[in-house]
């Protein structure tokens, strides 16, 4: 690795602005860009944070997963049905293709090279496709009796309590906790779970909310919320409210699996 095991190096997967023509700025120009508060809560957690550009193929995913320690799913646009099989049921869930393909790609390296894998929202969807699962596509059109996992108005300040299971990931890293009141900011979800996967946090509806795949070679988490927007903000109070979990833990648990992990090699 490249990086000092002291200070991790972590890849973020990009969110993509694709070509607008009618965007003043960069018009005609697809941006490949990350998002703020996911940087400073690597940086916080110990880690030196790096921007994953899209090289458009397998080599160039390898390329820039071997000069990092680990790999951070950000979270961002819907995933495309297409990636697991199926067709939107409607336009506007037609989600992000060429993102899809491009994390795809990153997932496949990142497992050839032994790096440890965070999924966070998004990412935890893109986990569940990259490994063999389904996605709802929206969740209160397809899951009967479901809650209100995505408001516009609340956004970030939206959230619910979800049931942890005792010893997993998730848990150990809060002491312990069997529950934690967490964000929701998704209309998608796990809907079948892949099979080297196993759920291991569940919203009060059912919906899957943490994952994980723990073995001497491999080392995948996913959490369907987001730690990063958990850190009370001045400028917002309702970040605080709640007596939500704190997103920081999340990421200091993955930044020392990183360090572990590239202290052997």
């Amino acid at each position: 690795m490249a990086s000092s095991p002291a200070l991790p190096c972590i890849g973020i997967s990009s969110n993509f602005m694709h070509a607008d023509p009618q965007r003043p700025v960069f018009k005609g120009m697809t941006l490949q860009y990350l998002e703020e508060r996911m940087v400073l809560s690597l940086h916080r957690a110990g880690a030196i944070p790096i921007g994953l550009p899209d090289l458009k193929d397998a080599v160039g995913a390898r390329a820039v997963l071997s000069r990092v320690d680990g790999l951070v799913l950000a979270g961002g646009a819907d995933l495309s049905p297409r990636s697991y099989g199926e067709e939107p049921l409607r336009p506007e869930w037609s989600g992000d293709p060429e993102r899809d393909a491009y994390e795809l790609r990153l997932v496949e390296a990142a497992r050839e090279l032994g790096l440890p894998i965070l999924g966070v929202c998004r990412g935890i969807q893109l986990l569940n496709v990259a490994l063999g699962g389904r996605l709802y596509q929206d969740i209160v059109t397809q899951r009967e009796q479901s809650l209100v996992h995505r408001d516009w108005h609340e956004y970030d300040a939206l959230g619910h309590e979800i049931r942890i299971e005792p010893g997993s990931w998730v848990s150990r890293a809060y002491g312990d906790a069997t529950t934690l009141r967490v964000n929701s900011v998704h209309h998608q979800g796990l809907r079948e779970l892949a099979a080297p996967l196993r759920a291991t946090a569940w919203a009060p509806d059912g919906v899957i909310e943490a994952v994980e795949l723990q073995a001497s070679h491999e080392w995948i988490m996913g959490v369907q919320w987001h730690p990063e927007w958990l850190e009370p903000r001045g400028d917002d109070p309702r970040t605080a409210a709640g007596g939500r979990a704190s997103g920081s833990v999340i990421f200091e648990s993955f930044v020392s699996e990183c360090r572990t992990r590239a202290e052997r090699v």
